[in-house]
């Protein structure tokens, strides 16, 4: 590549990425190299490891000999699960030990068969709530599981997270002097108990028969100081006030809810064990890190896995979303004396600060001549926007040390061909010209009203949906502020031109004929599309790929997240050829090794959906090349969308791939 087509960090890298990682080992040699000899114990395990997988399994448990925390990014189908017990299995070194296991529900059960399947001796235990009782058709508390038959059963002890608070280490070791995993969904994690809004009715004074603080005897006010009813209460809007006490003019936090006692008492597991069993588990894995990025109770569930364990394995293929600052949540909660060193205040303005050091911001400035009574005057407007990229500073600083990154090209030897192709279609006429004229419209709107969000929001989602499901349209209306009246009035945005449904269009036919050559090779396909509201682009996919003649299956978000790899099963046994489902159901912990074909007829912007989305097929055990096809009509906001989602594609991979060849030269 010549120099004179760098023209960014993400080019930069891509041309020098090699030299950059020679430099890098030169002058900081890595931990575990490839000449290094890998733990002999890694032979002692079920299952064999590839040489990529033994050199990562003794790179992290050097590591964690000595640190709290590591992590492991490989793609998806590298075999995360199978590395992260790999480096338990590798620091227990023969001693009994207890791991406490944090996944998406969904995966809770194959998370158990991996680790019997995995660790010799090994035992699971699946945490299902706090209780032992309730519904006798579901397991309640901390239930053993066992492997029968290639499925997991319910099987063995029976006890409570407080049946394991009351006993020691030391006791637990003499009941159960083996290998301990303990499983448990995200999801649950964000359960707690039901509340409800605690005030009092005023009986006197000036606020009689108005609502009141009960620590202060003072009216409630909103943001706009108003006074507020019992009928705004409602809705929940009101959680807590911070008052100005007046000594010293502290400030104290005032709840204005409570647990509500009539309903069930209830506590999350993830909870439970952050307050009472600091300390207890030798081991914590977090699994899929990025969902575990925001500012939630599953996100907060990583610093409780951090406060429950001696040490933490965090594993996801996809750590980036595109923009630096997606990891600094991660980075607090698994090294937060790092981040404090370094400067960085947890919150809002940490994170800013982080990203204007580490990531790539894009300052905007607006310059406009305004007329004064009697002058003329220069006004300014500045506007700071995130864009995607990295700064390789941010990898020297917070991951060289702390990760260990697997590609798949690692382990390319064992996985077969992998291809990614755009399937870019032409509209028929009668769409095209609608949607032209829906498109003008919307712009207009947004000419007329700079700076409307909402018509921002509107333009890219009634664009993207508006090609696949070109019916059922009504009026769109924005909102818009009128500073006049000082209020928000609504205005006509645009009138979409409703076609008939009763017809196939260019990209439905395209997708059609493609699916029928694929099927006819043997080959079985998942196809994505992420709308599924009110026009559900699922549905009209269900209906015209059977009128097609295939077999045709849809997942719903109805079917829950841990029954959804038994239902995979029970299609494949009724003879489905065709899966159709939002990609966000299936992103993480399920294979769909009988699916080799993987049809993107919408991608959303989420990055992490479908880097995770498409990989679900190409992974350790497939036998198929695996081919990823992404449909759209030219010229439109989807191949806008998605020619933006590979920038943010490349600079993840760039960065990764820069760093797996850095790791495990």
């Amino acid at each position: 590549m010549s120099h004179d087509n760098i023209t960014d960090i993400t080019t930069y890298l891509r041309a020098h990425a090699i030299e950059l990682g020679e430099r890098i080992l030169e002058t900081y040699p890595p931990l575990q190299s490839t000449k290094d000899p890998v733990a002999p114990r890694i032979a002692t395990l079920l299952r064999k490891a590839l040489p990529a997988q033994a050199l990562a399994i003794t790179g992290t448990a050097k590591y964690l000999r000595k640190a709290k925390a590591a992590r492991i990014v490989a793609e998806c189908g590298a075999g995360k699960t199978y590395m992260a017990l790999g480096a338990i299995h590798v620091l227990a070194d023969g001693r009994p030990s207890t791991t406490l296991v944090m996944s998406p529900s969904h995966i809770t059960h194959k998370w158990a068969r991996e680790t019997l399947l995995t660790v010799p001796r090994a035992r699971a235990f699946l945490i299902e709530d706090m209780r032992n009782g309730g519904d006798p058709k579901k397991a309640h508390g901390v239930c053993e599981v066992r492997l029968r038959k290639g499925r997991i059963v319910y099987e063995g002890m029976r006890l409570s997270l407080a049946d394991l608070r009351r006993m020691s280490r030391k006791e637990w070791r003499k009941r159960c002097p083996a290998p301990a995993f303990f499983i448990t969904g995200k999801d649950k994690g964000k359960l707690g108990y039901y509340w409800e809004h605690v005030y009092i009715k005023a009986k006197s004074g000036p606020n009689l028969g108005g609502i009141v603080n009960p620590d202060t005897g003072a009216a409630i006010l909103d943001s706009e100081r108003q006074k507020l009813t019992h009928l705004d209460f409602v809705d929940k809007i009101k959680l807590f006030e911070l008052l100005t006490l007046p000594q010293r003019g502290t400030m104290r936090y005032s709840a204005l809810w409570q647990a509500d006692r009539e309903r069930i008492q209830r506590m999350a597991p993830i909870e439970f064990i952050g307050r009472y069993m600091g300390g207890w588990f030798d081991f914590a894995i977090a699994d899929e890190l990025h969902q575990l990025a925001g500012d939630t109770a599953q996100g907060n569930g990583l610093s409780v896995l951090g406060r429950a364990a001696k040490r933490l394995i965090a594993l996801t293929g996809t750590l980036m979303g595109g923009y630096a600052d997606d990891l600094f949540n991660i980075f607090y909660r698994m090294e937060p004396h790092t981040m404090v060193g370094e400067g960085f205040a947890y919150g809002g303005h940490g994170r800013r600060d982080f990203q204007q050091q580490y990531g790539v911001l894009e300052t905007i400035e607006k310059v406009r001549d305004t007329d004064n009574a009697c002058s003329r005057a220069t006004k300014k407007t500045i506007q700071v926007l995130r864009k995607p990229g990295a700064s390789p500073l941010l990898f020297g600083k917070f991951l060289m040390n702390t990760t260990a990154f697997l590609s798949l090209e690692d382990i390319a030897d064992n996985l077969p061909r992998y291809d990614e192709s755009v399937l870019s279609v032409e509209m028929d006429s009668e769409l095209a010209k609608a949607y032209e004229e829906l498109e003008e419209d919307i712009r207009a709107a947004i000419r007329s009203h700079r700076g409307n969000k909402s018509l921002m929001s509107i333009l890219l989602n009634t664009l993207l949906l508006y090609p696949d499901h070109p019916y059922g349209f009504e009026d769109i209306w924005a909102r818009a502020f009128d500073p006049q009246t000082r209020e928000y009035v609504r205005f006509l945005a645009a009138t979409p031109v409703n076609l008939s449904e009763d017809r196939l269009f260019s990209k439905e036919r395209a997708l059609i004929a493609d699916v029928r050559e694929e099927l006819r090779q043997g080959r079985r396909c998942q196809v994505y599309a992420t709308y599924t509201g009110e026009k559900d682009v699922t549905l009209r996919l269900e209906t015209v790929l059977r009128q097609a003649g295939f077999r045709v299956a849809v997942l719903r978000s109805s079917v829950a997240t841990d029954k959804r790899e038994e239902w995979y099963e029970r299609q494949l046994q009724s003879g489905v050829e065709v899966v159709v489902c939002h990609p966000k159901l299936v992103e993480t912990g399920l294979d769909l090794l009988a699916f080799p074909t993987l049809y993107f007829y919408e991608t959303g912007y989420s990055l992490h959906t479908l880097r995770q989305a498409s990989r679900r097929s190409w992974r350790i055990g497939q036998r198929y090349p695996v081919r990823v096809k992404f449909v759209t009509y030219a010229g439109t906001m989807q191949e806008t969308c998605l020619r933006l989602m590979g920038k943010k594609m490349l600079v993840a991979l760039t960065c990764c791939n820069a760093m797996s060849n850095i790791t495990l030269k």
